[in-house]
């Protein structure tokens, strides 16, 4: 942001830093992640078990290529993992290779493994939580509810993802799947809700917040509830019911992370707490 601009001074501006590459990331590596988690938990084998880690894995491989192709400097990407101690850009950096490699033992004949890939996926979406917490800046993002709003978000992703998986696969879910899938919807609303309560925003990052706020509660939320009841009172046609509403939710939760870091991503605008007066100290 230029000095030239006429947004660049007390008055909130969109962040420039992140753009739609960036966001990338955060939307296919919570999905991908909470795709991993589901797939384990699921108790499948064979097919099943490996169409949604495989799945899972492409769509972290996706979004961490998605930033990379943002790097002005690709040639120096491997200095992102320097600093462990103190970034959690870094942790994240160190974490994905493994959930990486977990994740296709446990789809190529060592499903052992799948524990270990859910756990670093777990370990993956919450350092991607705190890498946007960490932006002091931008009110949006620094909210202490972020990181588990980020986990909550990726989670229903992921298990409405694995749905339509399981959908095409043929795989078999035990009944009380579809149980965790309604919980984590309305877990996610409710903390989008707890969440949007404590901002104090920019107009028009509140306005886009808002409105993925709505999508969020009655196509992540409403109908996936309902499609999965449906499901539940059909078994001929449960796995196709239970995959439109797992795509809903899916989508409806990319739609408001993307919302979160683009549209909503505005800096605070500067501020002088204390003004000096002249001829005093202080």
């Amino acid at each position: 942001m230029s000095r030239g601009d006429p947004s660049y001074g007390p008055n909130p501006w969109q962040q420039a830093h992140w753009d739609v590459r960036a966001a990338a990331n955060f939307v296919c590596g919570g999905m991908g992640g909470g795709l991993v988690v589901a797939a384990a938990l699921s108790g499948a084998r064979g097919t099943a078990l490996a169409a949604p880690m495989l799945a899972g894995t492409a769509l972290v491989a996706l979004g961490l290529a998605s930033v990379f192709a943002e790097l002005g400097r690709p040639l120096r990407a491997a200095n992102v993992i320097r600093n462990p101690r103190t970034s959690w850009m870094s942790r994240e950096a160190l974490v994905a290779p493994l959930l990486v490699a977990s994740a296709l033992a446990a789809a190529f004949g060592l499903p052992a493994l799948a524990p270990v890939a859910a756990a670093l996926a777990l370990v993956f979406v919450y350092c991607q939580g705190r890498m946007v917490h960490a932006a002091k800046g931008i009110p949006a993002w620094r909210a202490p509810l972020v990181p588990a709003l980020f986990v909550a978000t990726g989670l229903a992703e992921g298990f409405g993802l694995w749905w339509l998986v399981a959908a095409f696969s043929g795989a078999v879910a035990p009944p009380w799947l579809l149980g965790i899938f309604g919980l984590l919807v309305v877990a996610r609303l409710a903390l989008f809700r707890r969440y949007r309560r404590t901002l104090a925003l920019a107009p028009r990052a509140a306005a886009a917040l808002d409105r993925a706020g709505r999508l969020l509660l009655w196509a992540g939320t409403a109908a996936p509830l309902a499609c999965g009841a449906a499901a539940a009172a059909s078994p001929g046609a449960s796995a196709w019911l239970a995959a439109a509403g797992g795509l809903l939710a899916a989508v409806a939760g990319a739609h408001f992370k993307g919302t979160l870091m683009l549209a909503a991503g505005h800096n605070q605008g500067f501020a002088i707490a204390h003004l000096p007066v002249r001829g005093t100290s202080s």
